[in-house]
């Protein structure tokens, strides 16, 4: 009887901590309360098992230049555990960032691409994703979505 109970406790924080670690990403995303593809890229982010909170805000150029972004600017401006997403960057190269964990202010796709998710159909191989460096150096090629 005692092994059952021991089984029993074991399988429950299993399970609980499968539970957490499967547990959505949460983003805080910085956008026009006016941008349309902005509600588009949160609709996006929700429909790959993030959890999106959305702040209108309506000087963004401060924003971006408050979280290092302002050379790679694009329309809106996310966190997630301690990186700046700015723009339209697919969620492969986000999980990229999240599993590698490099030394970098965030990633970015600058400018409004239009094959990026929220802009239009996206073309697999067409988007370049680019990684912001910590030191003010340009930003290099981080991954091709």
């Amino acid at each position: 009887m005692r092994i059952f109970k021991l089984l029993a406790i074991t399988l429950a924080l299993t399970l609980a901590g499968i539970g957490a670690a499967q547990a959505a990403t949460a983003v805080t995303l910085y956008k026009s309360p006016t941008c349309g593809c902005c509600e588009k890229y949160v609709d996006y982010l929700r429909e790959n098992d993030f959890t999106v909170k959305a702040v209108n805000e309506s000087d963004m150029s401060a924003v971006k230049k408050r979280y290092g972004m302002s050379h790679a600017a694009s329309c809106h401006t996310a966190l997630v555990n301690g990186y700046v997403i700015e723009g339209h960057v697919p969620v492969n190269a986000i999980r990229k960032l999240l599993n590698e964990k490099p030394a970098i202010v965030g990633i970015s796709v600058p400018g409004m691409k239009m094959n990026s998710p929220g802009m239009g159909e996206t073309k697999k191989g067409t988007l370049t994703v680019y990684a912001v460096p910590k030191d003010g150096k340009e930003p290099y090629v981080f991954s091709v979505e």
